[in-house]
């Protein structure tokens, strides 16, 4: 049976050392900070990144997808060293052009076997799914088995986040102007998910306490089989520890400690959820 190569895109919000480590290959977005474009990932890290996000006076960085081209390549670097075939979940397509890049990339190539799904989502909510396709080939399914079974996770692949402001999302063409100024003019405490592909503001609460805290009751709601928690440097090391506490400490059943992953916001999603984030993306069990 042959190799298959998995790959996903820079929103995974994947550290390399975790993607490389899985055996996952990251595309990255490009990331603009004023006339400067980076590659998210390759040659701006996430630390790097929130240096520059956080510096006095930096303007809302902007994002754009990889080319078909940028996937391309990756693709037939994979094929020449040795990959039989490649699965590769993406961004959600109603988020970006990411999904349409990896599609047509996989269409220039129709003597090889590729697999392009969109997750729907971002973030981990797009790492899980990577993960999850990794997992499966290393234990040596085909490709396509691998795809359908990814696909048929998806829809108990979720996401909850409680931000500070809604201004990064509405900058960012996320979400809508009019849902951002409702959120801005009431002083609230927004609480995100993703519905339907869209980035989406689920609940908002008076302070940021009480987000974080129903942020951990929504995560808690049912049993979890994998838990990714998601938070920016501007978090103290005891917000986190805390909040992550709560959070295992309330799911019901618990969760393997092996399937339990802590990390930044990473260059591609960072621009458009702003500073003083914190929740998880989280698998929901069967």
């Amino acid at each position: 049976m042959g190799h298959v190569a998995i790959v996903t895109d820079s929103t995974s919000d994947l550290a390399p050392e975790h993607a490389a480590a899985a055996g996952i290959t990251i595309v990255p977005l490009y990331v603009r900070f004023g006339a400067e474009e980076h590659r998210a990932g390759v040659d701006l890290t996430t630390t790097e990144f929130w240096t520059e996000m956080l510096a006095p006076g930096t303007a809302i960085p902007t994002t754009s997808a990889p080319s078909p081209g940028d996937f391309r390549t990756t693709f037939e670097k994979l094929f020449a060293d040795g990959a039989d075939a490649i699965v590769c979940p993406t961004l959600g397509t109603k988020l970006s052009a990411t999904f349409q890049s990896a599609t047509l990339a996989a269409q220039a190539l129709p003597e090889r076997e590729i697999h392009v799904i969109d997750t729907g989502s971002t973030s981990m909510s797009t790492g899980i799914p990577a993960l999850i396709a990794a997992e499966l080939a290393r234990e040596g399914l085909p490709a396509a088995e691998i795809a359908r079974r990814v696909t048929d996770r998806l829809a108990d692949v979720s996401l909850f986040v409680a931000v500070d402001t809604l201004e990064y999302l509405r900058k960012g063409g996320r979400l809508s102007a009019a849902a951002a100024v409702v959120g801005t003019m009431l002083a609230v405490k927004p609480i995100i998910t993703v519905t339907d592909g869209l980035v989406a503001m689920f609940e908002k609460q008076r302070t940021r306490g009480k987000a974080r805290a129903r942020v951990i009751e929504l995560i808690a709601q049912q049993p979890i089989e994998r838990l990714a928690f998601l938070h920016t440097p501007t978090s103290t090391a005891e917000e986190l520890s805390a909040f992550r506490d709560a959070v295992l400490a309330a799911i019901p059943g618990g969760v393997d400690p092996a399937m339990v992953s802590t990390g930044l916001i990473g260059a591609s999603t960072g621009p458009h959820l702003g500073p003083d984030l914190m929740g998880a993306a989280f698998l929901k069990a069967r």
